[in-house]
């Protein structure tokens, strides 16, 4: 683990030192590449939504060497038993891949930087641009760790006027008001976040606050992590299902964007199973083409059988699988036939009736909230269903949206971000309402 002792501070962790530092929809969509696409090239690229925001070329030398000492990242094995006993949903194939696995920073990321005026300083500023590619099944690990690494390079070379001094207890007070209200949430907030330290802070202050909300008998709560390490360390569920990048992903590789949503739903309900880890994230090519996917029927489809090449992870020295057998020739589940019920046996349950909700990302929140509940009625769904709210959210916003949603009769949730690992206590106060933050 490494860790920062400069002017006579206690030593703190810096860097990324585990797989698991990263959010659980990483290791699922992994699961998914692995069992149907482990032999897929793609590319990553990142894109600074803050241009603004610059790094000096010291902060860029630092930054590189974080990044190739993830080529030192093992899975050890009290990590894979507790991948086992708490991810029960992921696979034997997947953890023998796990057991194996390295990634190689040097042959897949490449890191550049551009000064804006080149003095050879290491104050000069410059745009910072990073290029990943490699197998999918590989590089999917990457972009957790570095956006990670990109805000925690900002804000120790760029940004120092913060402090880890009082977090804790900010965190807890912003957990507290959250489960006053009733809020049933988790923290999303690993990839902006100040530092590993910062993170850790803020799920000790939640934690603190679940133990006098639980004394008081609130109705709020804190639901877990999406952050597999801290879920792990501090004996919290890890919490998160998929990503855009999963039906990007899908309809890159089949050429077929028109039902790509469809096609995706397949492969993620064939590799996981009805009902498991089923919250839909809808806006990828927008909403209401997801709908239409959505409530279609589930096909019979085939499922993976094991084998032992289709688990062997790459050497560290290497970006090619070797052949992959059974697991890459599992008949995909786009072809598998429709059940349409005989007398023994129902008609095939659609997407919607078997996941149990879906998430909010992006555009306005009341809005899908009646969106999704046109939706349900129209297709005769009477469960109680789940939003899980996870696009910019406060304290105020939650409540407005918790209101919102329990109104027209679903369970929200809420994944808070940034407002828990980026917007900190500064050394100096400041003038403007908004902390500075890193985008990805």
């Amino acid at each position: 683990m490494a860790t920062n002792t400069q002017n006579g501070a206690s030593a703190l962790p810096e860097g990324i030192f585990s797989f698991l530092d990263t959010d659980l929809y990483k290791l699922t969509m992994q699961c998914c590449v692995l069992k149907y696409f482990p032999d897929i090239n793609v590319t990553y690229n990142f894109t600074n939504r803050t241009p603004d925001m610059r790094l000096t070329r010291a902060a860029y030398s630092w930054l590189q060497k974080q990044i190739d000492k993830l080529a030192n990242i093992t899975m050890s094995e009290d990590e894979l038993q507790y991948l086992r006993k708490t991810c029960t949903y992921l696979n034997e194939p997947y953890y023998l891949f796990m057991s194996k696995f390295r990634l190689n920073p040097s042959r897949q990321v490449k890191v550049t930087f551009t000064p804006q005026q080149d003095t050879g300083s290491e104050d000069d500023t410059g745009d910072l641009h990073i290029h990943t590619e490699g197998l999918w099944v590989e590089t999917i690990l990457y972009e957790i760790p570095l956006l990670a690494l990109v805000s925690e390079t900002f804000f120790k070379f760029c940004d120092g006027d913060w402090t880890h001094d009082g977090q804790l207890a900010k965190a807890k007070d912003k957990g507290k008001q959250l489960m006053q209200d009733g809020c049933i949430f988790s923290e999303f907030g690993s990839r902006r976040r100040r530092d590993y330290h910062t993170q850790d802070l803020v799920i000790q202050g939640l934690l603190a606050a679940q133990k006098e909300a639980e004394q008081q008998s609130l109705r709020g709560k804190l639901s877990g992590t999406s952050n597999v390490h801290f879920a792990m360390k501090h004996g919290i569920p890890p919490v998160g299902t998929v990503a855009h990048e999963w039906f990007m992903g899908v309809a890159a590789i089949t050429n077929d964007y028109e039902h790509a949503n469809e096609i995706a739903l397949r492969y993620w309900v064939s590799t996981f199973g009805e009902g498991v880890l089923g919250i839909a994230l809808t806006d990828t090519f927008g909403t209401p083409a997801f709908l239409e996917a959505f409530k279609k029927q589930i096909p019979d489809y085939t499922s993976a059988q094991a084998g032992a090449a289709g688990s062997s992870a790459s050497a560290a020295t290497s970006t090619t699988l070797p052949a992959t057998g059974s697991l890459s020739e599992t008949e995909p589940p786009i072809h598998a036939p429709i059940t349409d019920g005989d007398a023994d046996r129902k008609p095939a349950p659609t997407f919607a009736q078997v996941f149990t909700g879906v998430r909010q990302d992006s555009g306005d929140p009341e809005g899908f909230i009646k969106l999704m509940r046109d939706f349900y009625d129209k297709v005769g769904i009477t469960d109680k269903k789940t939003i899980v709210f996870s696009d910019s959210l406060n304290i105020e916003l939650c409540l407005k949206y918790k209101n919102a949603a329990e109104a027209q009769g679903f369970q929200p949730t809420f994944g808070v971000g940034t407002f828990l690992t980026s917007k900190l206590t500064f050394r100096v106060a400041r003038t403007d309402a908004k902390s500075l933050q890193c985008h990805r």
